[in-house]
């Protein structure tokens, strides 16, 4: 039996939920834990309420931690977004005491299974997860930038009129300030990227991937639908075994921190990590983001 644990049913929870249940998704069992306990109930009927509408039949309900137990996977979408005037080490500490009181209630309910981590900043608390449980970094996901890849392919395919599918581009490192995007790696039917865009037109998508999440936030308050398909997307991933390849947040294990490379995912978790073959230019952008997430672990003094 396929069971998920959804902990925090915002907007980004609820928009990740309604994939599950809209889409052919083979989960038996969806359950949603928030500290608004009415709310949550009257969103579980609500979803109850679209069953009638689609291919699946899901046990849809408000929850509590002791269905950890028997749970697939638990999706932590829990946590704050970041105040005005907030710096965002504030908010890392803010978000960690709310991950921490999850992730020991999971624990104290003999949760077993495949943590998702996607509450922001998801590299740092992916690690802080990690860190606490003590258990296989295969089974600690971050949701990384499956979404902010997502956004590359649409915005390259939508400038080019080639369908995002077709797209061979993934964006790397942090979810963050400090992703870069693999140019030199990306192709469009195995041929370079380059031989389709310009320079000046790489550096424009850059900077458009980058504030994508800005423009909608100071749009609307608050961006759930991509990341709710992206989530939908890692869960199928999973559930389905099929060994489906996407930039996920993972360990590393020499740099002692987390961040997005391409990985195959499977019923255990992560199969295996890809390291792409990155040109000089790359590797360089690579490895700021990645000692920039060292300099915030540090900072959060994360053992």
């Amino acid at each position: 039996m396929n069971k998920i644990v959804i902990v925090g049913c915002s907007n980004v929870g609820m928009a990740y939920a309604h994939n599950i249940v809209l889409r052919d998704s083979n989960v038996d069992e969806l359950v949603l834990i928030d500290l608004l306990q009415d709310k949550t109930i009257g969103e579980a009927i609500d979803l109850n309420h679209t069953l009638a509408f689609t291919n699946n039949y899901i046990k849809i309900k408000h929850g509590d931690y002791s269905d950890c137990k028997d749970a697939t996977l638990v999706v932590i979408c829990a946590g704050r977004n970041q105040k005005k005037g907030e710096t965002r080490q504030e908010l890392i500490d803010s978000n960690i005491e709310i991950i921490d009181d999850i992730l020991e209630n999971c624990v104290k309910n003999n949760f077993n299974g495949i943590y998702i981590i996607v509450s922001n900043p998801v590299d740092v608390l992916s690690l802080y997860a990690y860190k606490k449980l003590k258990i296989d970094s295969k089974k600690v996901i971050g949701s990384g930038t499956t979404l902010d890849t997502a956004r590359l392919q649409y915005i390259i395919g939508n400038k080019l009129g080639i369908n995002p599918k077709y797209i061979n581009a993934f964006v790397l490192g942090e979810h963050g300030d400090s992703e870069m995007i693999a140019w030199d790696s990306a192709t469009i039917a195995n041929k370079p990227i380059k031989d389709f865009l310009t320079k000046q037109e790489m550096e424009e998508i850059t900077h458009e991937v980058k504030n994508s999440a800005y423009e909608i936030i100071n749009r609307k308050g608050y961006t759930n639908y991509g990341i709710g398909s992206a989530l939908f997307k890692i869960t199928t991933a999973i559930l389905s075994n099929e060994s489906f390849i996407l930039p996920i947040s993972v360990y590393d294990e020499k740099n002692d921190v987390y961040y997005s490379r391409p990985a195959i995912i499977g019923r255990n978790g992560i199969n295996e990590i890809i390291d792409i073959d990155l040109s000089k230019t790359d590797a360089k952008n690579l490895k700021k983001s990645i000692d920039f997430l060292k300099e915030m672990r540090d900072k959060t003094k994360i053992k």
